[in-house]
């Protein structure tokens, strides 16, 4: 029987719009900082797929710096800057901030002062979706992107994160998209590229197919696509309940992203679980993908006041468009069936 891809918020598949814009740069010659015809061919479509992501991402009018991807935005967005956040951040993020802000336990952030505030539209490992405040210093739109209705003009937020690969384009390119105007000083100096914010040649593939999936993401949110995404992530809730019914659900009360689930059962570890379904055929995970190997308790279950025997037992499960009601039921059913025989060996 075929593997499961249920991993979605570690990445998506590949699109078939991403890779055929992808192949078709790959014929261009010329460097995008070069004046002659070929140069000229390669800005055009860079600049063709910064409108592309522009549009798709509602900031039209604002900055789009093409960097390697939301971790890079990360570091260009905060660093020099004495910027607060939550411990439910990404990693990426967590890295420059003080984590000083509370958080309940449906994974909502407080705010105080959104001027210093960095902020995640939706958390990778939950789902949960916050209400964002006006004047954010940084929003991580990441796992939004692409899934639920965004714009980066009305967030009133004066940057935001981005990655390609979340949305189905390729690994190793995103953007750091800002407020036109604002001051932001380089990490990566050199030839001035990107409007002077980060500088190297631009990754013209990477670039392409960036623009293609963004534009293709944006016609299926508009189609109500990820509606569907919903109605099945409900169904698998359903399922796993029915045959473990003292199941915890992290985020259930709050807004969630229509396509995650986590769920933890104490005594049961995540990493087991993972392997487990992993051996099965079906490929999920323990919390956000850059923090996987790492044999420890959730610090993002942590910090929405979970013990380590929740936070230990979590794991995510994040469906795509391509998944099908079949392929969670099946997943349900060998879950159940593993749990009752980690029941049984630990009676």
């Amino acid at each position: 029987m075929s593997r499961v891809y249920l991993d979605w918020n570690a990445t998506a598949p590949l699109r078939d719009e991403a890779r055929a814009a992808m192949i078709a740069a790959m014929d261009l010659v010329g460097n995008p900082s070069s004046v002659h015809a070929e140069g000229r061919a390669a800005k055009s479509l860079v600049e063709r797929a910064r409108a592309q992501v522009a549009s798709a991402f509602g900031a039209d009018g604002a900055d789009v710096v093409f960097v390697s991807g939301a971790t890079e935005a990360a570091a260009l967005a905060c660093a020099g800057r004495a910027l607060v956040g939550a411990d439910i951040e990404h990693d990426a993020v967590a890295a420059w901030i003080d984590p000083c802000l509370t958080v309940d336990q449906a994974g909502r952030v407080a705010v105080a002062e959104p001027g210093r505030t960095v902020l995640q539209a939706a958390n990778s490992e939950t789902g949960v979706v916050q209400d964002l405040p006006q004047g954010l210093a940084v929003v991580d739109a990441t796992q939004v992107f692409g899934k639920l209705p965004f714009a980066f003009n009305w967030s009133g937020a004066q940057m935001a994160l981005i990655s390609a690969h979340k949305l189905g384009g390729p690994k190793g390119i995103g953007a750091l998209v800002m407020k036109r105007g604002t001051d932001l000083a380089a990490q990566i100096k050199g030839g001035g590229q990107e409007m002077g914010r980060r500088s190297g040649t631009e990754n013209v593939i990477g670039i392409a197919g960036f623009g293609a999936a963004a534009e293709a993401a944006a016609r299926d949110l508009d189609a109500g696509i990820w509606q569907r995404v919903a109605e099945i992530r409900n169904i698998l809730e359903k399922a796993i309940e029915a045959g473990a019914k003292e199941t915890i659900f992290v985020g259930k009360s709050a807004a969630r992203l229509p396509n995650t689930s986590c769920f933890a059962l104490p005594g049961w570890k995540g990493e087991t679980q993972v392997m487990q379904m992993d051996l099965a055929g079906f490929a999920v995970s323990a919390g956000s993908a850059c923090s996987s190997g790492k044999v420890k308790a959730s610090r993002v279950l942590r910090a929405m006041g979970y013990d380590d025997g929740v936070a230990s037992s979590a794991i995510r499960v994040s469906l795509g468009p391509s998944t099908t009601e079949q392929e969670i039921l099946r997943f349900a059913e060998a879950w159940t069936q593993k749990y009752q025989r980690h029941r049984a060996r630990a009676a």
